[in-house]
């Protein structure tokens, strides 16, 4: 529930008690007057679901005029109508779950911690990242999603996009660059220091951690958690759910491909640094993008905000700004969004010649676990210069197959129009059957990569 305070001129009293009449909303008159202004103060319990509604039937009998209005949570209340309100409102189908978008304005706001806060969190977050990913530790990297600080300008930006409101626009937009430039910074000024101080190998090739490498190849699935992380914030400050476990999806979606990209600079390895700056650039768009879509999807407008701004919002909104950001934006996503699908491309392509290779019968034994291929600008189908892909395969422990990269490279170059450096790794496995003749029986069944010190490589 929420309780709005708003002061009325004495001529509109009648009509605004109409309004509240007609929605049998218990209401209270308080005669106010002080040396600027006089008017009856009206206090009245509503759903969250209803404000919107009530507020813009109240500004129409006002004739606009807007001189005091605050609506505040209600954690209580007991009048003689709120269960019918309740029921028509909040179990009903008579308003949707939008809340209110001065509060949905206030709520972005807020989720924005202070600028010492936001950038220590941000730096901090950064640095938790980049150990997670060098250690190989899931759930590092999950604890640096926890503290990131971003959901809030991420947010910020969206409602600023489709209220039109200019202040809201950029604030959030040059926050979040200015965080994951920091993001960024950081991740490199700790793995160069990492580095020189020999604590982790200067010959260390990042590209074998998985966390890394997973981070390093857009793909579709990868711009998805952007996409629903952006949406997912939208729905939970439109609809007045918490957004903190939101954060922790956008978080996901941004800081540990930051940290690769801080990774691949300092490991001198344009390939991780290019493909997860792609990905850190696409999530961003995405992120906002969707979130603005859903917001605007739930009926919020630049016309239905409040004068508050640098600007009042009159009958003609100007959607200037908000248009010029989301054509840079689409702009940006279908640019990037063109490599991406390149490269999701030719890992298809790849992984159809991969079980190709793997469904004959002299590999017969062999499962295929996962396929990889190095991100580089221009797409898969640039003419000229090699492409390398990574497959890893399980195998029985006692078999060898030295031929089989090579049969990979074929079978992949033919199949894309490329050539194409293969590398092999395999995982072995053995399991014992005690049902069957008492000997030990090897099975190739592996569902992890191991570390990248135990793989047994065979490049072309």
């Amino acid at each position: 529930m929420r309780l709005v305070r708003t002061l009325v001129p004495p001529d509109a009293v009648e009509d605004v008690e109409a309004i509240l009449d007609g929605y049998d909303i218990d209401h209270v008159l308080v005669r106010e007057a002080s040396d600027r202004e006089d008017g009856v103060l009206m206090e009245f319990p509503v759903p969250a679901q209803a404000v919107e509604a009530v507020l813009d039937e109240i500004r129409e009998a006002k004739r606009g005029e807007e001189r005091y209005t605050v609506v505040a949570s209600a954690e209580s209340v007991f009048a003689p109508h709120v269960d019918e309100l309740e029921a028509r409102f909040v179990t009903g189908t008579e308003e949707d779950d939008a809340i209110p978008t001065e509060e949905v304005r206030a709520t972005a706001l807020d989720l924005t911690p202070s600028p010492l806060t936001y950038y220590s969190m941000t730096a901090l977050s950064a640095l938790v990242a980049t150990a997670g990913l060098l250690l190989d530790s899931p759930a590092v990297v999950v604890g640096s999603m926890v503290i990131a600080p971003l959901v809030g300008s991420a947010l910020t930006a969206s409602v600023g996009t489709v209220l039109d409101e200019r202040d809201m626009l950029w604030e959030g937009l040059k926050t979040q660059l200015l965080g994951l430039g920091l993001a960024v910074a950081t991740a490199t000024a700790f793995s160069l220091a990492l580095k020189s101080a020999a604590f982790l190998p200067p010959a260390l090739d990042v590209t074998t951690t998985q966390q890394i490498s997973s981070r390093i190849s857009p793909g579709l699935l990868s711009v998805i958690v952007g996409v629903c992380a952006g949406a997912a914030g939208a729905f939970g400050l439109a609809t007045g759910v918490s957004v903190a476990l939101v954060g922790v999806m956008v978080a996901a979606a941004l800081v540990p491909a930051a940290a690769a990209v801080g990774v691949g600079v300092a490991w001198g390895v344009p390939a991780v640094a290019l493909g997860a700056f792609l990905l850190l650039v696409l999530n961003v768009v995405a992120i906002h993008l969707s979130g603005a879509s859903v917001l605007w999807y739930l009926g919020y407008r630049p016309e239905r905000a409040t004068a508050g701004g640098d600007e009042a919002v009159g009958p003609t909104p100007r959607y200037a700004s908000a248009v010029a950001v989301a054509l840079v934006l689409l702009a940006v996503f279908v640019a990037t969004g063109g490599l991406v699908a390149s490269q999701i491309g030719f890992e298809r392509q790849a992984n159809d010649a991969a079980g190709d290779v793997l469904g004959q019968d002299r590999y017969a034994e062999l499962d295929l676990v996962s396929l990889s291929a190095e991100f580089r600008v221009g797409g898969p189908v640039e003419a000229g210069g090699d492409r390398t892909v990574t497959v890893v395969v399980s195998r029985p422990a006692d078999r060898g197959y030295p031929q089989l990269s090579r049969a990979l490279s074929r079978r992949i170059g033919a199949a894309t129009g490329r050539s194409v450096a293969v590398t092999v790794e395999f995982v072995e496995q053995q399991t014992f059957d005690p049902s069957g003749d008492g000997t030990a029986a090897t099975a190739a069944t592996a569902a992890t990569r191991p570390p990248a010190h135990s793989k047994a490589s065979r490049p072309v």
